[in-house]
């Protein structure tokens, strides 16, 4: 569909399919999605087509000769070209790879992956049935089967494999059960949650450790650049308030 189709005239003012995409871009995501339905376009296109019938008659009216208008017209060029500026000087600061390798190799500690544990799991509703898949497992059962025997979890279907998670993902006494116990441990007794009687097996743990730049360069360039727009703003402002006379009444 053409950018600049007229879908609406009203008294000769016209509203394109680019004034439908602009608001759109400019929307929330939220909003956004509700915006890329035909029924959400049509709102929109209402919405608009009142907003010119209100411009008209406002132009009729002669409001924007008013002394509100003018002064609130005022108020807002004023700030969208300080913001404008602001976006002109910031936009210019750049960083380089020498400047993101420096700054990861003397800042390794902000980039640092936390310990985890990858486990599997069984998940029964009665200990006392927990308890028998213990004995089992001690007489030689594969934990495998077992998961698929009689796990209740959804993870059955992967093993009964929960994935790799550092402190905080799981529920406290799962958590405090799986980064006690060592890499190819299996629960001795049934872990109770509140989704029922868990058997565990640590299938691998990761201590604390820096994180390679390949992984984290997106995230130091970021960084850098942040801390250097903010030192530059903060340089600007204080050079202005020199050139400038600031006043502030108390």
């Amino acid at each position: 569909m053409s950018e600049d189709k007229i879908l609406a005239q009203v008294n000769g003012e016209v509203i394109t399919q680019e004034d439908i995409n602009m608001v759109i871009k400019n929307a929330n995501p939220q909003q956004a999605q509700q915006l890329h339905t035909e029924q959400g376009r049509q709102r929109l296109l209402n919405e608009l087509i009142n907003q010119k019938l209100f411009y008209l008659d406002a132009l009729e009216q002669g409001l924007e000769e008013s002394k509100e208008f003018k002064e609130s017209l005022q108020r807002v060029r004023n700030n969208l070209l300080s913001q404008f500026a602001i976006k002109n000087l910031l936009e210019k600061v750049a960083v380089d790879d020498n400047e993101i390798e420096e700054f990861y190799n003397q800042n390794k500690d902000r980039f640092k992956k936390p310990e985890s544990v990858q486990a599997s799991h069984i998940l029964v509703k009665e200990e006392k049935k927990a308890e028998e898949i213990l004995n089992q497992l001690k007489e030689g059962l594969a934990f495998a089967e077992a998961v698929k025997k009689y796990s209740t979890c959804p993870s059955k279907a992967r093993g009964g494999d929960l994935g790799d998670f550092t402190r905080g993902k799981m529920v406290p006494e799962f958590e405090q059960a799986a980064f006690a116990m060592e890499e190819g441990e299996v629960s001795n007794e049934p872990v109770k949650t509140q989704f029922g009687y868990h058997i565990i097996k640590v299938t691998a743990k990761n201590e604390a450790a820096s994180s390679p730049l390949e992984e984290v360069k997106a995230q130091v360039e970021q960084q850098l650049v942040s801390m250097k727009q903010n030192k530059l703003y903060q340089d600007k402002t204080e050079e202005l308030k020199e050139k400038y006379t600031v006043t502030i009444n108390e």
